[in-house]
């Protein structure tokens, strides 16, 4: 019953917003800027959020496949104190996740169970503006920047807690932050708390018909070896002895990205990632090499993306990093495709196939198995 209402709700929107045009901002990019003066109460208010319905297929040759039906669910809302003052917030479903907002459907469960008793905040924060820098405090997204939005080492949905630092301008920018491990409220109990000190530099350049834009970062975990999991989806591929991790995690990432405007009427880009952990004596590297066609900003525009990763056991915090690749983690390698298109502006469809490798620590029977994952998309946006 419940699948059946949430397609009708999404036939519903797609009725009312057929036909419309225009373009809005994604509801994900929740970005700080110094705003005018503004007069009046609701002028400095700004609120946002999505829908998500996602049906999704795993076949794995260690375990039984999984076929099931999902929704996302997220509302932002930010005020401006002053001109350069602001306070961010949102919520999101995932209450059980730190790095996704996913959430299953099951039988005979009440509706409070989906829409009331998985929600979590995800942003509560205060963002400081000046010149071409900010300042924020508080639970935030991460501002690396991410070709192709690469999470290789960042999951898209992560949050740090802590205070951050950064600088944009025309050719470069960096990033500062330092932050404690965000934990939520039925996370495992680690042995200890679990710090992390992050910085990036970015530098881009416009060639003669791109723009190539470079960068490194360097990632620190304070606390990780000798302390068990903080979360309970468990190590994820990481070295561990019996649920204690037996490395520590100083991650240096490097990158290399271009883009085109026009390759055959759309935008083009490639992009090369590199993560090494420094801390680590072996099985330590990750690399991903992917393009991008396409964009979607207007009715009916269409992107597709390719990404190759391979990723040893050790080169990034497994709990960290993208939570659909081989299942979460790390120690796998294999290939993303993905699709979207944008119907208008209330209405964006997709889709994302995954094939991938698990190495044997990974893998439920000890060998090699293949990790196999279909993600197709429908987001009503609001």
């Amino acid at each position: 019953m419940k699948k059946i209402v949430l397609s009708m709700t999404l036939v519903s929107a797609f009725a009312m917003a057929k036909g419309g045009s225009g373009t809005i901002e994604p509801a994900v990019d929740v970005v700080a800027t110094a705003v005018e003066t503004q007069s009046s109460f609701w002028d400095r208010l700004r609120m946002k959020g999505d829908l998500r319905l996602r049906h999704e297929e795993i076949t794995r040759d260690d375990k039984r496949d999984t076929f099931r039906e999902r929704y996302r669910f997220r509302y932002f809302l930010d005020f401006d104190i002053t001109d350069q003052l602001i306070f961010e917030s949102s919520i999101t479903s995932g209450k059980r996740n730190p790095t996704s907002g996913n959430v299953s459907f099951r039988s005979d469960e009440p509706w409070s169970d989906y829409f009331v008793d998985e929600l979590k905040i995800d942003i509560l924060d205060l963002a400081y503006t000046f010149d071409k820098s900010w300042i924020r405090a508080g639970l935030s997204k991460h501002f690396f920047y991410r070709p192709l939005k690469t999470q290789l080492v960042w999951d898209n949905d992560l949050r740090f807690e802590g205070v951050s630092y950064g600088y944009a301008d025309d050719t470069r920018s960096y990033t500062l932050t330092a932050s404690k491990l965000h934990r939520l409220e039925n996370d495992a109990l680690s042995t200890g708390s679990i710090y992390m000190y992050n910085g990036q530099y970015t530098h881009s350049m416009n060639l003669e018909n791109s723009k190539l834009r470079l960068g490194a970062g360097f990632y620190y975990y304070d606390g990780i070896k000798g302390n068990t999991a903080p979360y309970a989806n468990g190590v994820l591929g990481n070295s561990h002895n019996d649920g204690f991790y037996t490395e520590d995690y100083a991650i240096a990432d490097a990158f290399a990205e271009i883009k085109f405007a026009d390759v055959m009427g759309k935008p083009f880009t490639a992009a090369a990632i590199l993560a090494y952990n420094t801390a680590a004596s072996s099985d330590n590297f990750a690399y991903e090499l992917g393009v991008g066609l396409g964009e979607t900003k207007n009715d009916y525009d269409w992107k597709v993306g390719y990404v190759y990763r391979d990723i040893q056991k050790d080169a990034v915090f497994g709990a960290h990093n993208d939570s659909d690749f081989i299942g979460g983690g790390t120690d796998g390698k294999g290939h993303i495709l993905t699709a979207g298109m944008r119907l208008n502006k209330h209405l964006d469809i997709g889709g994302t196939f995954i094939m991938s490798t698990l190495n044997d620590s990974r893998s439920a029977t000890g060998v090699k198995a293949d990790y196999n994952r279909l993600q197709l998309d429908a987001t009503i946006k609001f």
